[in-house]
Parts: C-alpha cells; sequence; structure tokens
C-alpha cells in the first residue's frame, strides 16, 4: 500500500495526468507486490470499460454540443432576459438563470462556462460591470450543469455505486434548483450594494412571445430525455440516443442553423472527450480493484466506525474531503475513486446511494471553481483574460450557495430521495 499511494502522490506532483498517474501506480503495486497477477491487468483494464451504462456517456456528451452548435445559447439567455432582465444588475441575473436552463441541455459545467461564458462575460463589460464580476459570476453559476439533470457525471457515479441513473437525474433537480435560487439571491443583494444597471429594454407582447416560441423546445429537451426515463420508456442509453435525435431534428430542420458539415467535428469532440474519460475509467477501476484486494474500504469503515465521533461529525468530515479532492482531481476520477471507499461508510449512518451520488457531485462541482485544476476557471481565464486566481476571489461569494445546499442535502435527505420516491 506505501508503494501503491506514494507513487500515485509522486505521480500527481510531477504532473502526470490522473489516468496514467494511477496506472502506472497500480502496475508497481502488482511488480512489487503481487507480480504472479500482472498477466490479469489487460482483463481488469477492459473489464472497467464493459459497461452498457457507459454507451450513455458519448451520447449526452454529443447530444450537449448538438444542442450547444444550434444555437441555443443565444435563445436561452434571451429568455432570461426576459424573465429577470429588468431587475437591478439584470446581466448578472440573466448570467444565473441561463445556467440554470442550460445545466438542464448541456449536462457538462465545462460546456456553461464556454457557451454562456462567451457571449455573457464581454456583455457584462460593455454594460459597465468589472470584468472579475461577470466573469466570477459565470464560472460559480455554471457549477450547475452537472447537477441539475441530465448528467455526464451522475451516469459515471451510477456505473460506480451501480445505481439507477434515472433516480440519480431526478436526485440531482431540487439541489440544482436550490443551488440557482440561492445564487439569483446574493446577485440581487450584491447588485444592489455596487448599484449596478438595470436592463431597461421593454419588449412588446409580440416580442415576448416569440423569444418564448423561440425557446420553448430547448426547455422541451431535458423534460423529453428524463422523462423517458423515469415513466419507463427507455433506458437511460436509449434516452440519451432520443436525445441527439431530437437535438439534430430541431437543430437541422427547425431553427435551421446546424448544417450537416458541423456533424462530423461534433462527432469527433464527442469521441475524443468520451475516450478521455473511458481510460480514465479504466485505469481508476484497476485502481479500486487494488483497494478491494487490500480490503481498504473495510478497514477505513472500521476505523471511522470506532472514532468517537458524533454521525454528523463524520458526514461533515467526508464532504470536506469531497472539496478537497475535488480541488486537486477532476471530476470523473474522484467519483470513481471516492465512491467505493465512502459510499459503505455512508450507508452506515443511513445515506442512501443516491443521496451520496448528488453529495459527491454537488461537492465536487465546487473544485471546477478552485485552483489549481478548476476546469472552469481555465475557460473563463481564455475567455477574460484575467488570471484564474483573481476570477476565483470573485467566484467565492456566489460559492456560498454551493456550500449551504450541500450541507443541507446532507444532512436533510428528502431534498434529493422525494423525487425518486414520487416518481420511481
Amino acid at each position: 500500500m506505501a508503494i501503491l499511494l506514494i507513487s500515485l502522490v509522486v505521480l500527481l506532483v510531477l504532473g502526470v495526468p490522473i489516468a496514467y498517474s494511477l496506472g502506472v501506480s497500480g502496475f508497481l503495486y502488482f511488480f512489487f507486490d503481487q507480480p504472479e497477477l500482472i498477466s490479469v491487468l489487460p482483463q481488469r483494464f477492459f473489464a472497467g470499460m464493459q459497461s452498457y451504462s457507459m454507451i450513455a456517456l458519448p451520447m449526452f456528451i454529443l447530444m450537449g454540443l448538438l444542442m450547444n452548435a444550434s444555437g441555443i445559447t443565444t435563445r436561452l439567455i434571451d429568455f432570461s432576459m426576459l424573465i429577470v432582465g429588468r431587475l437591478r444588475g439584470g446581466l448578472g441575473m440573466v448570467n444565473v438563470f441561463a445556467s440554470m436552463i442550460f445545466g438542464g441541455i448541456s449536462g457538462s459545467s465545462v460546456s456553461d462556462t464556454a457557451s454562456v461564458g462567451a457571449i455573457l462575460i464581454p456583455e457584462m463589460k460593455k454594460k459597465g460591470y468589472s470584468l472579475e464580476y461577470a466573469s466570477g459570476i459565470t464560472v460559480a453559476s455554471s457549477t450547475m450543469g452537472m447537477i441539475i439533470p441530465p448528467s455526464v457525471p451522475m451516469v459515471i457515479y451510477a456505473m460506480a455505486a451501480e445505481e439507477s441513473v434515472g433516480k440519480l437525474f431526478l436526485g440531482g433537480a431540487i439541489p440544482g434548483i436550490m443551488i440557482g435560487l440561492i445564487m439569483l439571491t446574493i446577485t440581487f443583494g450584491i447588485s444592489h450594494i455596487k448599484k449596478h444597471p438595470r436592463e431597461e429594454k421593454i419588449l412588446t407582447k409580440k416580442e415576448r412571445f416569440v423569444t418564448i416560441e423561440r425557446s420553448i423546445l430547448a426547455f422541451i429537451m431535458p423534460l423529453f430525455v428524463i422523462g423517458s426515463v423515469v415513466f419507463g420508456i427507455a433506458t437511460a442509453t436509449e434516452s440519451a440516443g432520443i436525445g441527439v435525435l431530437y437535438a439534430f431534428v430541431i437543430g437541422t430542420f427547425v431553427f435551421k442553423t446546424l448544417k450537416l458539415k458541423d456533424l462530423p467535428p461534433l462527432i469527433k469532440e464527442s469521441a475524443i472527450t468520451s475516450a478521455k474519460v473511458m481510460i480514465i475509467i479504466a485505469l481508476s477501476k484497476l485502481y479500486i480493484w487494488i483497494l478491494a484486494i487490500e480490503r481498504v474500504p473495510e478497514a477505513l469503515a472500521m476505523f471511522v466506525s470506532g472514532l468517537d465521533l458524533a454521525p454528523f461529525m463524520i458526514l461533515l468530515l467526508i464532504d470536506l474531503i469531497i472539496l478537497l479532492s475535488g480541488t486537486f482531481l477532476d471530476v470523473s476520477p474522484a467519483i470513481l475513486l471516492l465512491t467505493p471507499i465512502f459510499l459503505p461508510i455512508v450507508q452506515m449512518f443511513g445515506v442512501n446511494a443516491v443521496q451520496f451520488g448528488v453529495i459527491v457531485i454537488t461537492g465536487l462541482a465546487v473544485g471546477l471553481v478552485t485552483p489549481p485544476v478548476g476546469m472552469c476557471l481555465n475557460v473563463a481565464s481564455s475567455i477574460s483574460g484575467l488570471e484564474i486566481g483573481t476570477i476565483f476571489k470573485s467566484a467565492m461569494p456566489f460559492l456560498v450557495a454551493n456550500l449551504v445546499t450541500l450541507v443541507a442535502i446532507t444532512f436533510i435527505p428528502q431534498l434529493t430521495l422525494w423525487l425518486p420516491s414520487l416518481f420511481m
């Protein structure tokens, strides 16, 4: 175990990508401690990727790419402007509201930052907002992208925990909306303190109708995809295929902004993104297999149960570990490493697997906005030209919404379990 852990830490410090750090560390363990099992490694490597539910991964990624390429971001921002644009600090409110809606379409926080940020960060600067504020609110609000269903990380967690994708989708709905509502409240308060401008443009009834009409098909898609799983019409994998077909049809024949020549690059990007995740999954599964051989989860569970701590303190400690893990690890490997270790422990204290999945994903979402990894920070930095540290400081007030929601769903199970129990 010393070889396993020390080699992993050294490789990560040297800057080796997490997937290959896990793989090399696992190989060194077998080379020095279990050389007779080295011949089994290729089998374990491929076994980690042989999951029917993983077919949904490239489909959900492609669905989000198709919707984004169809110009859906502009339509959602126009609709958000209609709803909250005339409040003080209207563009900040629009930023958060658009991210709530976009999170139900893309399933990716990084895509949310790139799409919404590319439009709203320059626009907010033009209207008198500071570049730091515009970038900070963009990255903070984009954390909802992986919590509000459909969500790519939830598909990965479902595979790791052998849990229902449909239940996880429903479980993330209320926490995702909670984060959005708290962020809107924070934005409203900051806007009044800093005297941010209102968007004074008044739309006619006809313009309002056109704006709603242009956006309605985008709203239907997540309901269509999630509903087909919840009501047993399709599996998660089949619903992802339905979502791709829906995005293609409305982008090509309804919006008429998606051209056939756009498809090959989008399919290629989806394949490359999925391949990166699958490599992480394969090598993470190898590492997890080693932890199982060494009975690490059981030993850790016995250690925790032996501590003289109240259950709520242990759950808070696990929340803190999830937050720290998100700071140094990307979302996919963090899910795959944390789930088999901590799921048995939290279940001892009555935490449901669906509830824990939403806890993990909500906690890791904060890591997208914290240095040094901070994928959303890096995207916003490339758009605004600001240092990631500067953007993080501006995002901190809004991250209160994530932390409050994380604590709430840890100790109030019905926030995540009510919808799954109601519909499934």
